[in-house]
């Protein structure tokens, strides 16, 4: 299949103090977000200067993408600038008519892969005619490269602890009832949980770590929804109960430094760390690992040259479509919305 471009597709993040407001804004819009949570969230944002780390990691994956392979690439984002319509648009007037669209998240579910197709689908409605056919890369969680690359994170970072440590992978929280429902029904849901379980366990197993944990963080829904748990915090309080003297944690449901990354792993949990006494360590991100820019041309190759699609895991897949279509009929359907704060 011939492709004209490749459109690298991510969540976004504001690159200054008066940009941060209006960015959660449009992150929480219609999700029944408390005020309170916002300014604390802001506050986040604001102890880094107003900037997340996503867009410039997001460019530097560009510029290693760019390195090999001759496609021109594209940047657009769901919630700030610059937009994914305006990517598209600007492909259009490009001439491109047909584009591969890498989106920056290994997983399934509803807000790590629909809410990609949703953005396709809005995306080219508001460039119209013109605007070119755009086929999203599949989930990646298990890729070997993937693999590879937070393995070798995990091995750095457990070379920083003298003496034992616990492993534990995090990854964002989602509703319970998200997680429900992620995948195609005929699956039976949980397919964002049980793709984060599986690539934790393909990590693992190529560290040579045989017991290890799975935690989630960064939940910002109101409080009477239940979402994913245990929290990484809640953790880290257990396993110092029980006697661990050190932990590494291993965000291996984040392809990149996030807010997420850098003010709950990175801030709070090294704090509450240092606050029991715990030895602590932080592995790498896998996006920029070479290997991973290898890995978005390799994903590319199984469209244009027919080239095998490289997969570790056993927990079934998806991701890839035209034009912002499902997976399949009801696929990782859309949480209920609270409709009044209780």
């Amino acid at each position: 299949m011939h492709v004209d471009a490749l459109l690298v597709l991510s969540f976004g993040g504001p690159e200054g103090p008066g940009e941060v407001r209006p960015f959660l804004e449009n992150v929480t819009r219609g999700r029944g977000i408390p005020p309170e949570r916002l300014d604390a969230v802001e506050e986040h944002y604001q102890h880094f200067g107003g900037v997340s780390p996503i867009n410039a990691r997001n460019r530097e994956l560009i510029a290693a993408v760019e390195a090999r392979t001759d496609l021109p690439v594209y940047f657009g984002n769901r919630n700030w600038h610059p937009m994914v319509e305006d990517a598209v648009a600007d492909m259009a007037r490009d001439g491109v008519g047909r584009a591969v669209v890498f989106a920056t998240s290994a997983y399934g579910g509803y807000s790590a892969c629909r809410q990609y197709h949703e953005d396709i689908a809005r995306a080219r409605k508001a460039v119209g005619e013109a605007a070119p056919e755009l086929l999203k890369l599949r989930h990646f969680f298990d890729h070997p490269a993937f693999v590879a690359a937070n393995a070798d994170a995990v091995r750095a970072a457990l070379g920083e602890i003298e003496g034992p440590a616990r492993l534990v992978f995090t990854a964002h929280s989602v509703p319970d009832s998200a997680d429900a429902t992620a995948g195609p029904p005929a699956e039976g849901g949980h397919r964002y949980s049980r793709q984060i379980a599986e690539a934790a366990r393909l990590v693992a197993e190529a560290v040579g770590v045989a017991d290890y944990d799975v935690v989630w963080q960064s939940r910002s829904g109101p409080p009477q929804v239940p979402w994913l748990e245990p929290d990484v915090l809640d953790h880290l309080r257990v396993l110092h109960a029980g006697g661990v003297p050190a932990v590494v944690l291993a965000p291996v449901g984040f392809v990149s430094d996030h807010v997420e990354v850098v003010w709950d792993l990175d801030t709070e949990a090294r704090e509450l760390a240092a606050e029991l006494g715990m030895g602590f360590a932080r592995a790498a991100t896998a996006g920029p690992d070479p290997r991973f820019a290898d890995m978005v041309v390799e994903l590319i190759a199984e469209h244009t040259t027919g080239a095998h699609a490289r997969s570790l895991g056993t927990v079934a897949a998806g991701g890839c479509t035209v034009n912002g279509e499902l997976c399949a009929a009801r696929c990782c359907e859309p949480p209920a919305r609270p409709t009044a704060r209780a």
